[in-house]
Parts: C-alpha cells; structure tokens; sequence
C-alpha cells in the first residue's frame, strides 16, 4: 500500500497545483494552451512513445493495442484519470489509443462486415466506482467514442470483489474478477480499459461478452504494463494519417 501510494504520489501532486491554478495541462500540471486538455511535451511524448500490440491478445481477445508501456507520460496520465480524477485526461488518453487503433480497426468485423462494432467499457469494482464516483475505463471510453466516432455499448457489470491493484500476478490469475453481460452485446466487441498488466479483467469481460453471444473481442488500453512476451508483443509504428 506504501509503495502504490508513493508510486503515484508525484502524479497526485501535480493534479493538486493545477486544480488550484487552472488551466494546466491534464498529464502534468503545467500550462498548456488555452481550450487544450494538454501541453505540447505531453502530447508530444504520446506521439512518440512506443504502441505495443499483443495478437492474439490475453484468453478470448484477437488483439490487444495500447498506446505506450506503462512508463513516464503514459503513466502520469494513467495516473492523472485514475487517481488525480482529471476527467479531461481521457481526451488526451483517447487522442493517444485512437492514433495507434485505426488501422485495426478494420480488421475487426463480422462475416467480412464491420456492422455491429461497438466500444465497450471494462467494468469497475462497484465499491471502486461508489468512492471515485467515476469509472475511469468508462469515461476514457467516452471520449474515444467521440474520437472514433464509433458507438458505445455499457452492457458489462462487475461483481465485487479484492482489487487488482497491488496484487501479485499469480493472484491476479488464480483469482479474476467476474463479470457478467446485462442485456444484448455487440458482435464486434473493443474493449476499452486505462492500463492492464496480466490481463485476468480484460479475459473476464471477454469470456461474459462472447458467453453473450459476441462473434469478436478486441482490446485497447492507455498502457501496458506487463512483461514481454518475444512471441506475442510487437512494437508497432502506425503511420499519424492511415490510408
């Protein structure tokens, strides 16, 4: 608990300073230009950080694309959402996920028909969302909605149950989260999340989404932070206007 705590400390601070000195960029804090969620070296450094795509992705997911490791500004603006409650941080996060995300995109459809695809926020632990008042998976999937222009589809519940955050990757695997599929679901399913690390959410809210009668899952997230895998992880550079 001491350790997650002084891990986003830092980001928390910066938060802090910009609520009382606003306007200030979403990530960091410091000035950014008016009506723009972040500073220029903020974006920047989104731009240039490494996207990662794991294909197949985790149990039950064809793909799964983030934006950058789990590192530096990636992880300041995982950060600034989750716990600085910086709601603007999900248009920079959703600016980041789409520029890496629409190449493929066109990949995920249905009898070679893309009908039906729709984003689909991982669901938050009920008591996660009754103290945040916020899911940060849901807003971020918001603005990537509007950023994609693609529907979204809230058709996932989580049970509660012990958090993710802190524990070892063995707990994680040995005991997921359950998460069940309330009314109908897209065929096309793009899960939408801020950072996974073993991927045991993402591979709950797959098998609820197919179990419902999803025909393909897809992921995105802000960031990665699990280990590399030579067979699977690929750094990718997407071209910034795909044709």
């Amino acid at each position: 608990m001491v350790r997650d705590l002084a891990a986003i400390a830092p980001a928390l601070l910066r938060n802090l300073c910009s609520v009382a000195a606003p306007p200030g960029c979403a990530v960091c804090g410091d000035a950014a230009r008016s009506g723009a969620p972040a500073c220029s070296s903020c974006v920047r450094a989104l731009e240039i950080a490494r996207p990662i795509l794991i294909e197949p992705g985790p149990a039950g997911i064809a793909w799964a694309v983030s934006a950058a490791p789990f590192e530096g500004t990636a992880r300041d603006l995982v950060h600034a959402l989750k716990f600085g409650r910086r709601l603007s941080a999900a248009r920079v996060a959703a600016a980041a996920i789409a520029r890496v995300t629409v190449p493929r995109l066109r990949d995920l459809t249905v009898d070679a028909s893309p009908r039906g695809a729709a984003l689909v926020p991982v669901p938050a632990d009920p008591l996660r969302w009754r103290w945040r008042g916020f899911d940060p998976a849901e807003e971020l999937a918001l603005a990537l909605a509007r950023e994609l222009k693609m529907p979204l589809r809230r058709c996932l519940r989580r049970r509660a149950g012990p958090r993710q955050v802190g524990r070892s990757r063995a707990a994680r695997r040995g005991s997921p989260p359950v998460v069940d599929a309330r009314g109908s679901v897209p065929a096309c399913a793009v899960l939408v999340d801020d950072v996974w690390t073993t991927g045991a959410t993402l591979i709950a809210s797959a098998m609820a989404l197919r179990t419902a009668g999803a025909r393909q899952v897809a992921a995105v997230a802000i960031a990665h932070a699990g280990r590399p895998c030579r067979t699977a992880r690929r750094d990718l550079r997407f071209p910034e206007n795909p044709t």
